[in-house]
């Protein structure tokens, strides 16, 4: 018979931030990041968002290595040494899921345009490139820095979101300007959906027997399920 142990199982993250850490330095590739986090060699921990391996670890904090890719897909500017970050450790198998799944996995670079505070919330304008945009979803998941997040309304160039004042307070969003970058990954499910159609809609075959008629226009729920069940 088989034994299963939850409790040393890793997962994805939540969106939780669980610290604010303090970047070291970036050293050609290595990120160092001081911390209360008592992390692993091997263990995942996003850093705004970001998906990393500690690969060193110390009193301090631990290291980590981005990749070439990591480095140009990142709001890397945010990771010069003496800046503050979000951190969150990997879930584990057993724990309990508050925020959304997120994979640590950056879409998109987006840009603050507007900050507005009014009463007992904060509202933040995000600008964002049309292609990662289309995944986000008004009253949808997304993270921001490493926080989930519920998207406000969108407009063909960004998306609005209400912050309240507990998150204001408890991550870098109270000190965030106009004119920041900051990382952005999308809510996977939304992504995914979208991604199938879209490679749907380029394969012949996997839409045959779906009218063809403004298909790329008005598909139906029927239709997207028809497509789905055939690839």
């Amino acid at each position: 018979m088989y034994k299963f142990v939850l409790k040393k199982a890793c997962w994805v993250f939540s969106g939780l931030v669980r610290e604010i850490g303090k970047v070291v330095g970036l050293r050609g590739n290595t990120l160092q990041i001081e911390c209360a986090h008592k992390a692993q060699v091997g263990d995942s921990i996003a850093v705004n968002g970001t998906c990393l391996t500690a690969i060193s670890v110390d009193s301090r904090g631990f290291s980590a290595e981005l990749s070439d890719e990591s480095k140009q897909c990142v709001a890397l500017e945010n990771f010069s040494a003496g800046n503050k970050v979000h951190i969150e450790p990997a879930l584990r198998a057993d724990s309990c899921l508050d925020g959304h799944i997120v994979q640590g996995h950056i879409d998109a670079i987006g840009k603050i345009t507007h900050i507005s505070h009014k009463g007992a919330q904060s509202e933040f304008i995000l600008q964002l490139d049309s292609v990662p945009l289309r995944y986000i979803l008004p009253k949808g998941s997304v993270c921001v820095d490493g926080i989930s997040l519920t998207s406000g309304k969108k407009s063909a160039s960004g998306f609005e979101l209400v912050i309240i004042p507990h998150t204001l307070k408890n991550t870098l969003f109270g000190e965030y300007k106009i004119g920041r970058r900051v990382n952005i990954e999308t809510d996977m499910f939304v992504r995914n959906a979208f991604s199938a159609v879209e490679y749907f809609l380029q394969t012949k075959d996997l839409t045959q027997g779906v009218d063809s008629v403004n298909l790329s226009k008005n598909l139906s729920w029927s239709q997207i399920d028809f497509m789905q069940m055939r690839f």
